[in-house]
């Protein structure tokens, strides 16, 4: 090169990529292809009228120079308005987002057109901190075009960004009249808003254990789960977790202050008696805010008609909530008919959710086994089937398995043979199908799986919070957001992992201050967690606040030597490159080492 002519001078530089472009191809390669055509020829055409010059597009990207940095803005704006009306009628998670930067800078340019220098480099840094479908640029950039073209201007602050040895400060830019993106909210991280639900809601309050025999307590548990379980697939009903309401297992509760602190209509109260084959159950449905009892029952049955007392109290909490059902619902939700308890088994099955909830590697593998015997003493079922699933889709998310592809193949399996069993599926198979879909890239499949648990399960609070995760892993990150928030208001006392979800939803839509706030309050509660103070790390960073990531990235490494870049990645599926590259950066900026 050293005798070719150069030219140096001053360019605008455009630099654009597709958001996502690994999960496109992975769900569908030829319509992205097509998709990623049609984009170019708005980008080629776009930028030629404005007497710009394509210098590139290798790959799933755009490189453009323009003499001045207005045509550059302007250019980038009008070809994100003509992607987006062009992409209307296409599904939300196949819609090609391109992301766009543009800077000012010094270029170098070769006799055959190609160009390179820092000016380059920061326009392709800047173009990875545009939201998807949007336009970056920087502050030189702004100066050039303040007053020249309608626009509004949203400072992101200043950007360490890579091989760039000062912090770039950066701007998103929208036409004037355009919809702002969505504020950071004003409430409190984690918050709850526990107003009234539009639709009738009640509250399953642990039923009481009144045999005497703290060995019954596995039945009684298991009783109030499974009537939770069962309502919750009504879409008509608005129904409170169990990880909220076993919170006041064991306590003297005022109903209608539960009503209030878990956002509620209606509250039930239950008491189980077991002797022998018989037992007794009392249940009553209250109003919670007069405190009045709407219906009330005693029933006297054998223990093998545990599944028909279910139905029974289903049915009269939804006609005393004035709850219809459709044809489906009725047939997801009525278990009488469909076979005749064998209770031991149904007790182990019960047990091994127990064990499962614990959510490490031992009790993981006690489940299993748990599970495997009741199939032995009472056979397959869909949801037995679904449930083994889950527990290898665990071993390998997680860590466990010696064999990560094994343990993918055999959830796969089991998820699919539960499905056969029972085609109107059930939340453990398609929880564990869903996941393998995630870890192994499909992340649009993994999407329409885990939306498919919500449709069955519309108030399961676990169903909404796996949906949330899959669609930040899938580069949904506001539809994540709002799917975790759901989550939190069925289960307002909800477990950690809702908020460190949250968490990451709002890294990823650059909304670092709840962010921050999302994850300090998760390592508070769980201070010896290093995860939380790798996320703590990798936010501040992000953020140029290298001085906190790298206390919180030493603070991770004393929990857990191990820790380094590439292994941190091992554990995230995230399909968009942009933030895989955006993590990577924030955790050697943090101090992380690379392997």
């Amino acid at each position: 090169m050293s005798g070719e002519k150069l030219k140096h001078r001053l360019a605008a530089i455009l630099a654009a990529d597709v958001a996502g472009y690994s999960r496109l191809m992975a769900a569908d390669e030829r319509a992205t292809v097509a998709g990623l055509d049609a984009a170019r020829a708005v980008f080629r055409e776009r930028i030629e009228t404005a007497q710009g010059r394509v210098i590139d597009m290798a790959g799933d990207s755009v490189l453009a120079v323009f003499e001045t940095a207005a045509g550059a803005v302007s250019v980038a704006l009008a070809i994100q308005q003509a992607l987006d009306v062009t992409s209307h009628d296409v599904a939300e998670d196949r819609r090609m987002r391109f992301r766009i930067g543009v800077h000012v800078g010094d270029i170098f340019e070769k006799p055959d057109g190609t160009v390179y220098g820092d000016g380059v480099n920061i326009a392709a840094r800047l173009e990875g901190l545009a939201e998807p479908g949007g336009v970056s640029i920087s502050d030189a950039v702004r100066t050039f075009v303040s007053g020249k073209i309608a626009a509004a201007f949203q400072d992101q602050g200043e950007q360490s960004v890579k091989h760039i040895a000062e912090p770039v400060r950066a701007f998103r830019v929208r036409p004037e009249g355009c919809a702002e993106s969505k504020p950071t909210p004003t409430t409190k991280i984690g918050e709850i808003d526990l107003s009234l639900p539009d639709k009738p809601s009640i509250a399953v309050m642990p039923f009481t254990n009144m045999s005497g025999d703290p060995e019954q307590d596995v039945f009684v548990d298991g009783l109030t789960e499974g009537l939770i379980t069962t309502l919750s697939k009504a879409a008509g009903l608005f129904v409170i977790a169990r990880n909220s309401t076993f919170t006041y297992r064991g306590r003297a509760v005022n109903v209608q202050q539960v009503a209030v602190e878990l956002g509620v209509g209606h509250v039930l109260e239950g008491s189980v008696q077991r002797m022998g084959k018989r037992m007794r159950i009392n249940a009553q449905l209250i109003d919670g805010r007069s405190g009045r009892h709407v219906w009330a029952e005693r029933y006297d049955r054998d223990v093998d008609d545990l599944f028909v007392l279910q139905d029974d109290i289903t049915l009269n909490i939804l006609t005393a909530c004035q709850v219809s059902l459709t044809e489906g619902e009725q047939a997801r939700i009525y278990l009488g008919s469909k076979s005749q308890v064998n209770l031991a088994a149904v007790e182990i099955d019960w047990q091994a959710m127990s064990q499962f909830r614990k959510f490490n590697k031992a009790d993981n593998t006690a489940a299993r086994s748990l599970t495997e015997r009741a199939i032995a003493m009472d056979g397959e079922t869909a949801t037995r089937l679904g449930f083994l699933g889950l527990t290898h889709m665990m071993d390998a998310r997680a860590g466990w398995s010696a064999d990560r592809e094994a343990s993918l193949d055999r959830a796969q399996a089991l998820g699919r043979r539960a499905e056969q069993l029972d085609p109107t599926g059930n939340m453990y198979s398609g929880s564990a199908l869903s996941n393998v879909a995630n870890l192994r890239g499909q992340h649009a499949e993994a999407v329409r799986l885990a939306q498919a648990v919500v449709d069955l399960e519309p108030s399961g609070a676990d169903a909404w919070y796996n949906l949330g995760i899959l669609l930040n892993y899938a580069g949904q990150p506001e539809r994540g957001a709002a799917a975790l928030e759901k989550a939190m208001r069925l289960s307002p006392v909800y477990p950690i992992g809702y908020l460190y979800m949250l968490g990451m939803s709002r890294f990823l839509l650059r909304q670092d201050r709840d962010a921050l706030a999302a994850f300090e309050a998760c390592a508070k509660r769980t201070p010896g967690s290093r995860t939380n103070h790798v996320w703590l790390a990798i936010v501040h960073a992000d953020a140029a606040r290298l001085a906190d990531a790298r206390a919180c990235a030493e603070r991770a490494l004393q929990l857990d030597p191990e820790v380094t870049i590439e292994q941190w990645m091992r554990s995230e599926s995230f399909g968009d490159d942009g933030v895989v590259e955006r993590i990577r950066a924030a955790m050697q900026a943090a101090g992380f080492a690379a392997r």
